[in-house]
Protein backbone atom coordinates (compact mmCIF):
# COMPACT_ATOMS: atom_id res chain seq x y z
CA UNK A 1 0.00 0.00 0.00
CA UNK A 2 2.74 2.29 0.75
CA UNK A 3 4.31 1.53 -2.33
CA UNK A 4 1.44 2.23 -4.68
CA UNK A 5 0.74 5.43 -2.75
CA UNK A 6 4.93 6.43 -3.11
CA UNK A 7 4.18 5.55 -6.80
CA UNK A 8 1.62 7.58 -7.26
CA UNK A 9 2.80 10.45 -5.38
CA UNK A 10 5.90 10.84 -7.57
CA UNK A 11 3.80 10.23 -10.80
CA UNK A 12 1.48 13.00 -10.16
CA UNK A 13 4.65 15.73 -8.61
CA UNK A 14 6.50 14.34 -11.88
CA UNK A 15 3.47 14.89 -14.04
CA UNK A 16 2.47 17.96 -12.43
CA UNK A 17 6.32 19.68 -12.89
CA UNK A 18 6.30 18.46 -16.20
CA UNK A 19 2.76 20.37 -17.40
CA UNK A 20 3.75 23.58 -15.32
CA UNK A 21 6.83 24.01 -17.31
CA UNK A 22 4.82 23.37 -20.81
CA UNK A 23 2.37 26.11 -19.33
CA UNK A 24 4.88 28.26 -18.85
CA UNK A 25 6.25 28.10 -22.09
CA UNK A 26 3.53 28.35 -24.46
CA UNK A 27 2.23 31.17 -22.59
CA UNK A 28 5.18 33.05 -21.99
CA UNK A 29 3.79 36.66 -23.72
CA UNK A 30 1.00 36.47 -21.56
CA UNK A 31 2.75 35.91 -18.06
CA UNK A 32 5.38 39.17 -19.05
CA UNK A 33 5.07 42.49 -19.72
CA UNK A 34 8.81 42.10 -21.24
CA UNK A 35 10.26 40.66 -23.76
CA UNK A 36 13.83 38.43 -23.53
CA UNK A 37 15.73 40.76 -25.55
CA UNK A 38 14.62 43.97 -24.46
CA UNK A 39 17.66 46.42 -22.45
CA UNK A 40 17.34 48.90 -19.87
CA UNK A 41 20.55 50.15 -18.58
CA UNK A 42 19.41 52.36 -15.91
CA UNK A 43 18.33 48.61 -14.61
CA UNK A 44 21.68 46.84 -14.78
CA UNK A 45 22.17 43.60 -11.58
CA UNK A 46 19.00 44.65 -10.19
CA UNK A 47 18.62 42.04 -7.55
CA UNK A 48 14.91 40.49 -7.36
CA UNK A 49 12.03 42.91 -6.60
CA UNK A 50 8.36 43.59 -6.49
CA UNK A 51 9.04 44.63 -10.85
CA UNK A 52 11.58 41.87 -11.73
CA UNK A 53 10.69 38.93 -9.26
CA UNK A 54 13.94 37.07 -10.64
CA UNK A 55 16.01 40.44 -11.17
CA UNK A 56 17.68 41.82 -14.42
CA UNK A 57 21.02 40.49 -15.64
CA UNK A 58 24.17 42.93 -17.19
CA UNK A 59 22.04 44.89 -19.23
CA UNK A 60 19.08 45.27 -17.73
CA UNK A 61 17.15 41.96 -19.06
CA UNK A 62 14.25 40.72 -17.21
CA UNK A 63 15.14 37.06 -16.09
CA UNK A 64 12.20 35.80 -15.71
CA UNK A 65 11.08 36.62 -19.24
CA UNK A 66 14.17 35.02 -20.35
CA UNK A 67 13.65 32.05 -18.22
CA UNK A 68 9.83 31.52 -19.47
CA UNK A 69 11.03 31.96 -23.66
CA UNK A 70 14.05 29.92 -22.49
CA UNK A 71 11.89 27.18 -21.23
CA UNK A 72 10.18 27.20 -25.20
CA UNK A 73 13.81 26.45 -26.20
CA UNK A 74 14.59 23.50 -23.86
CA UNK A 75 11.19 21.99 -23.87
CA UNK A 76 10.83 21.81 -28.12
CA UNK A 77 15.05 20.61 -28.08
CA UNK A 78 13.61 17.84 -26.02
CA UNK A 79 10.23 16.83 -27.63
CA UNK A 80 12.11 17.22 -31.45
CA UNK A 81 15.57 15.52 -30.41
CA UNK A 82 13.54 12.39 -28.33
CA UNK A 83 10.87 12.19 -31.59
CA UNK A 84 13.95 12.00 -33.86
CA UNK A 85 15.93 9.58 -32.10
CA UNK A 86 12.76 7.38 -31.24
CA UNK A 87 11.52 7.05 -34.90
CA UNK A 88 15.35 5.76 -35.77
CA UNK A 89 15.58 3.50 -32.61
CA UNK A 90 12.24 2.03 -32.84
CA UNK A 91 12.73 1.50 -36.75
CA UNK A 92 16.19 -0.51 -36.52
CA UNK A 93 15.23 -1.89 -33.48
CA UNK A 94 11.72 -3.66 -34.77
CA UNK A 95 14.18 -4.51 -38.02
CA UNK A 96 17.02 -5.88 -36.42
CA UNK A 97 15.14 -8.20 -33.87
CA UNK A 98 12.45 -9.52 -35.83
CA UNK A 99 14.70 -10.26 -39.29
CA UNK A 100 17.98 -11.31 -37.66
CA UNK A 101 20.90 -12.64 -39.65
CA UNK A 102 23.02 -10.34 -41.76
CA UNK A 103 20.75 -7.14 -41.30
CA UNK A 104 20.60 -7.75 -37.21
CA UNK A 105 24.49 -8.02 -36.99
CA UNK A 106 25.38 -4.80 -39.56
CA UNK A 107 22.78 -2.83 -36.77
CA UNK A 108 24.19 -3.80 -33.81
CA UNK A 109 27.93 -3.34 -35.25
CA UNK A 110 26.61 0.07 -35.73
CA UNK A 111 25.55 0.42 -32.55
CA UNK A 112 28.56 -0.94 -30.66
CA UNK A 113 30.45 1.58 -32.66
CA UNK A 114 28.23 4.69 -31.62
CA UNK A 115 28.67 3.18 -28.05
CA UNK A 116 32.60 3.44 -27.85
CA UNK A 117 32.43 7.60 -27.97
CA UNK A 118 30.92 9.11 -25.29
CA UNK A 119 27.62 10.47 -26.46
CA UNK A 120 28.30 14.31 -25.22
CA UNK A 121 31.35 14.22 -26.71
CA UNK A 122 30.16 12.89 -29.88
CA UNK A 123 27.94 15.63 -30.15
CA UNK A 124 30.48 18.29 -29.70
CA UNK A 125 32.42 16.93 -32.29
CA UNK A 126 29.24 16.72 -34.92
CA UNK A 127 28.14 20.53 -33.71
CA UNK A 128 31.67 22.05 -33.97
CA UNK A 129 31.31 21.64 -37.31
CA UNK A 130 28.57 23.11 -37.99
CA UNK A 131 26.92 25.95 -37.27
CA UNK A 132 25.26 27.09 -33.59
CA UNK A 133 21.81 26.74 -33.80
CA UNK A 134 18.28 24.98 -32.57
CA UNK A 135 17.74 23.16 -35.30
CA UNK A 136 21.02 21.84 -35.77
CA UNK A 137 20.91 20.43 -32.09
CA UNK A 138 18.05 19.08 -32.16
CA UNK A 139 19.28 17.35 -35.25
CA UNK A 140 22.39 16.11 -33.66
CA UNK A 141 20.68 15.25 -30.17
CA UNK A 142 18.32 13.05 -31.87
CA UNK A 143 20.57 11.13 -34.38
CA UNK A 144 23.32 10.35 -31.74
CA UNK A 145 20.91 9.59 -29.17
CA UNK A 146 18.86 6.65 -30.71
CA UNK A 147 21.42 3.88 -29.77
CA UNK A 148 20.22 2.81 -26.29
CA UNK A 149 16.28 2.69 -27.58
CA UNK A 150 17.21 0.76 -30.18
CA UNK A 151 18.97 -2.24 -28.31
CA UNK A 152 15.95 -1.80 -26.04
CA UNK A 153 13.50 -2.59 -28.77
CA UNK A 154 15.07 -5.13 -30.49
CA UNK A 155 15.32 -7.25 -27.27
CA UNK A 156 11.70 -6.84 -26.86
CA UNK A 157 11.01 -7.86 -30.50
CA UNK A 158 13.55 -10.76 -30.00
CA UNK A 159 11.06 -11.88 -27.54
CA UNK A 160 7.90 -11.96 -28.63
CA UNK A 161 8.54 -12.41 -32.61
CA UNK A 162 8.94 -16.57 -30.89
CA UNK A 163 5.18 -16.03 -29.29
CA UNK A 164 1.86 -17.69 -30.40
CA UNK A 165 0.33 -14.65 -31.48
CA UNK A 166 2.88 -13.47 -33.83
CA UNK A 167 2.87 -17.57 -35.05
CA UNK A 168 -1.11 -17.39 -35.35
CA UNK A 169 -0.43 -14.12 -37.19
CA UNK A 170 2.07 -15.83 -39.88
CA UNK A 171 -0.29 -18.33 -40.66
CA UNK A 172 -3.24 -16.42 -41.20
CA UNK A 173 -1.30 -15.14 -44.05
CA UNK A 174 -0.33 -11.47 -42.34
CA UNK A 175 2.83 -9.98 -44.34
CA UNK A 176 6.01 -8.96 -41.97
CA UNK A 177 5.19 -5.38 -42.35
CA UNK A 178 1.99 -6.16 -40.80
CA UNK A 179 3.38 -8.16 -37.84
CA UNK A 180 5.96 -5.20 -37.11
CA UNK A 181 3.11 -2.38 -36.96
CA UNK A 182 -0.06 -3.99 -36.08
CA UNK A 183 1.28 -6.76 -33.49
CA UNK A 184 4.71 -6.01 -32.45
CA UNK A 185 5.31 -2.62 -32.21
CA UNK A 186 1.86 -1.73 -29.99
CA UNK A 187 3.77 -3.81 -27.64
CA UNK A 188 7.06 -2.32 -27.52
CA UNK A 189 5.45 0.76 -27.05
CA UNK A 190 5.27 0.98 -22.85
CA UNK A 191 9.23 0.66 -22.60
CA UNK A 192 9.25 3.47 -25.66
CA UNK A 193 7.13 5.39 -23.59
CA UNK A 194 9.27 5.63 -20.32
CA UNK A 195 12.80 6.02 -22.64
CA UNK A 196 11.24 8.81 -24.09
CA UNK A 197 10.39 10.42 -21.00
CA UNK A 198 13.42 9.99 -19.68
CA UNK A 199 15.43 10.58 -22.86
CA UNK A 200 13.37 14.38 -22.79
CA UNK A 201 15.45 15.24 -19.40
CA UNK A 202 18.85 14.44 -21.04
CA UNK A 203 18.02 16.04 -23.88
CA UNK A 204 17.05 19.10 -21.83
CA UNK A 205 20.61 18.85 -19.68
CA UNK A 206 22.58 18.50 -23.80
CA UNK A 207 21.18 21.76 -24.68
CA UNK A 208 21.85 23.41 -21.93
CA UNK A 209 25.14 22.15 -21.47
CA UNK A 210 26.00 23.37 -25.42
CA UNK A 211 24.23 26.90 -24.76
CA UNK A 212 26.51 26.86 -21.77
CA UNK A 213 30.20 26.38 -23.54
CA UNK A 214 28.49 28.53 -26.24
CA UNK A 215 27.99 25.81 -28.72
CA UNK A 216 23.87 26.05 -28.56
CA UNK A 217 21.72 29.12 -28.49
CA UNK A 218 23.45 32.16 -29.62
CA UNK A 219 22.62 35.69 -27.80
CA UNK A 220 20.73 37.50 -27.69
CA UNK A 221 17.90 34.57 -27.82
CA UNK A 222 17.18 33.30 -24.28
CA UNK A 223 18.47 29.83 -23.20
CA UNK A 224 18.83 28.55 -19.73
CA UNK A 225 22.18 27.32 -20.77
CA UNK A 226 23.64 30.89 -21.81
CA UNK A 227 21.87 32.69 -18.76
CA UNK A 228 23.93 30.54 -16.56
CA UNK A 229 26.84 31.56 -18.97
CA UNK A 230 25.83 35.30 -18.29
CA UNK A 231 26.06 34.73 -14.70
CA UNK A 232 28.89 32.89 -14.12
CA UNK A 233 31.16 36.06 -14.36
CA UNK A 234 29.06 38.08 -11.84
CA UNK A 235 28.42 35.29 -9.40
CA UNK A 236 29.27 36.94 -6.33
CA UNK A 237 27.84 39.93 -7.33
CA UNK A 238 24.62 38.74 -8.73
CA UNK A 239 23.66 35.43 -7.78
CA UNK A 240 20.40 35.08 -8.89
CA UNK A 241 21.67 34.84 -12.58
CA UNK A 242 22.58 31.65 -11.93
CA UNK A 243 20.53 30.13 -9.83
CA UNK A 244 17.42 31.05 -11.29
CA UNK A 245 18.11 28.81 -14.83
CA UNK A 246 20.18 26.33 -12.08
CA UNK A 247 16.33 25.95 -10.37
CA UNK A 248 14.78 25.98 -13.85
CA UNK A 249 17.09 22.99 -15.29
CA UNK A 250 16.89 21.00 -11.74
CA UNK A 251 13.38 20.86 -11.29
CA UNK A 252 12.47 20.44 -15.00
CA UNK A 253 15.16 17.41 -15.44
CA UNK A 254 13.64 15.96 -11.85
CA UNK A 255 9.98 16.54 -13.33
CA UNK A 256 10.58 14.69 -16.03
CA UNK A 257 12.90 11.76 -14.50
CA UNK A 258 10.12 11.02 -11.68
CA UNK A 259 7.52 10.91 -14.43
CA UNK A 260 9.74 8.29 -16.76
CA UNK A 261 10.42 6.14 -13.28
CA UNK A 262 6.54 6.66 -11.74
CA UNK A 263 5.35 5.05 -15.79
CA UNK A 264 8.05 2.38 -15.43
CA UNK A 265 6.80 0.91 -12.49
CA UNK A 266 3.15 1.00 -13.95
CA UNK A 267 3.65 -0.14 -16.88
CA UNK A 268 6.33 -2.70 -16.61
CA UNK A 269 4.42 -5.96 -14.96
CA UNK A 270 7.07 -7.56 -12.75
CA UNK A 271 7.77 -4.48 -10.99
CA UNK A 272 3.44 -3.93 -10.80
CA UNK A 273 3.62 -7.59 -9.15
CA UNK A 274 6.39 -7.06 -6.64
Amino acid sequence: MFLKLKRNFLLFLGLAIVLTMAFLAVFAPYLTPYTPTEQNLDKMLFAPCAEHIMGTDAVGRDIFTRLLYGARVSLWVGFIAVGISSLIGVTLGLISGYFGGMIDEIIMRIVDIMLCFPSFFLILAVIAFLEPSVINIMIVIGFTSWTGLARLVRAETLSMRERDFISAAKLSGAGKMRILCVHILPNTLAPVLVSATLGTAGAILVESSLSFLGLGVQPPDPSWGNILLDGKDVLTNAPWLSLFPGLAIFITVLGYNLLGESLRDILDPRLKQR
